[in-house]
């Protein structure tokens, strides 16, 4: 193990996609480089935040090779084999697991082919809990995950608590938030992002992967609903199995020439300051990563009253909470908000305040590097 003042040497195992977990992990890995650590990326394929180049953050691609006695290639036990290569190659002090199925699983597996010297730190970030650990197939392997890891994070306390009661563990399970690079996402838009405004117009936007999960039908259905009374324009980002029915439904609606798609954008940060309303109305939300960055811009977000949100989002503060089980009331606060410009404007200045203030990067990184100091202290065994 490196001596106190010494670098750590940390491996990272993310998605390498668009979903929070991968860009958390991801933009982790680069503040921990940036602080002087030397950090190893694993996953599949290159994450799509990673940067070109860092002298000391490294990726390692896994491979999986297809063998027909495989129906379903074993990406787990190809995760574990490299992690375990890795961790000696590099004398790896840790690796920091991001989503419990499959990469704690293989963490745990490659500290066992390497010793237990090396320690496994799990961050658990929602649907590998709720969706993916809670199914029947996975619910034990992931318990055994959870408990059998060296430390476990989650990215909000709504998240811990549905561990704890999912899962009957007892084990401890430290609450770390998301963060935001604050000079990244700030109130800056790109010039060419500012064409997307048409006068006094206010401009609602969205930013999602496109899953069901994230309801973006229901979205497209309650502008609609809105424009009937109200002007406003509307910009969805990303991509998805769900964008083909929203385009679609938005065409039904008679809305098309309201709502841009600009589909996925790698530099969401030079669009988001044009907002003037971030919506969130997800079914599930254990922390909204999209909505923190908003916030950071300095934009007030509508969400869905729905798992970790109401611990981001302030009621009357930073933005405004809708509830998925009435009918209509999405549509009924987002017209009340729209109708508030003033309103709207201090509360995009209070969201900003309170991303610097509780969730800015060197706010929540030492959080981090102290769970790391704390695991590597514990005696192997």
């Amino acid at each position: 193990m490196n001596a106190r003042d010494d670098r750590l040497r940390i491996g990272i195992a993310c998605w390498p996609t668009y979903g929070g977990s991968g860009v958390l992990a991801t933009e982790l890995a680069i503040a921990l480089a940036d602080e002087g650590h030397e950090v190893h990326l694993l996953s599949y394929e290159a994450p799509i935040r990673l940067p070109e180049f860092r002298g000391n953050l490294f990726y390692h691609r896994v491979g999986v090779p297809e063998y027909p006695l495989f129906k379903y290639p074993p990406y787990a036990l190809a995760l574990a084999t490299r992690m375990a290569e890795v961790a000696e190659q590099h004398r790896l002090d840790l690796i920091h697991a991001h989503y419990a199925i499959p990469h704690s699983v293989s963490a745990i597996l490659a500290r066992d082919m390497v010793g237990r010297h090396l320690k496994v730190i799990t961050t658990l970030h929602g649907t590998d809990i709720t969706i993916v650990g809670n199914d029947s197939s996975y619910s034990r392997i992931t318990r055994y995950s959870i408990d059998r890891a060296d430390g476990v994070t989650a990215v909000s306390a709504w998240l811990a608590e549905e561990t704890r009661r999912t899962f009957g563990t007892t084990r401890e399970i430290v609450e770390i938030p998301n963060f935001v690079d604050l000079d990244r996402f700030s109130a800056r838009p790109c010039a060419q992002a500012q064409a997307l405004k048409r006068g006094d117009e206010p401009l609602l936007m969205h930013v999602s992967n496109f899953r069901r999960v994230k309801r973006v039908t229901e979205l497209v259905e309650a502008f609609a609903a809105v424009v009937a009374t109200d002007p406003a324009r509307l910009v969805m980002v990303g991509d998805g199995p769900e964008l083909g029915r929203a385009e679609r439904l938005a065409s039904e609606l008679g809305v098309a020439d309201r709502i841009h798609f600009l589909g996925s954008q790698d530099a969401v940060e030079k669009i988001l300051p044009c907002a003037d309303l971030f919506l969130l109305p997800s079914r599930f939300e254990s922390f909204g990563l999209a909505a923190l960055e908003a916030m950071a811009c300095g934009v007030p977000v509508l969400a869905s009253r729905a798992g970790g949100l109401p611990e981001l989002v302030e009621e009357g503060e930073t933005g405004g909470l809708f509830d998925l089980e009435v009918p209509g009331d999405l549509a009924t606060k987002l017209r009340a908000m729209l109708r508030q410009p003033e309103r709207l404007a201090a509360m995009g200045h209070e969201a900003r305040r309170r991303a610097e203030e509780r969730y800015a990067l060197p706010r929540v990184l030492p959080r981090y590097v102290d769970l790391y100091r704390s695991v590597m202290d514990q005696p192997a065994g």
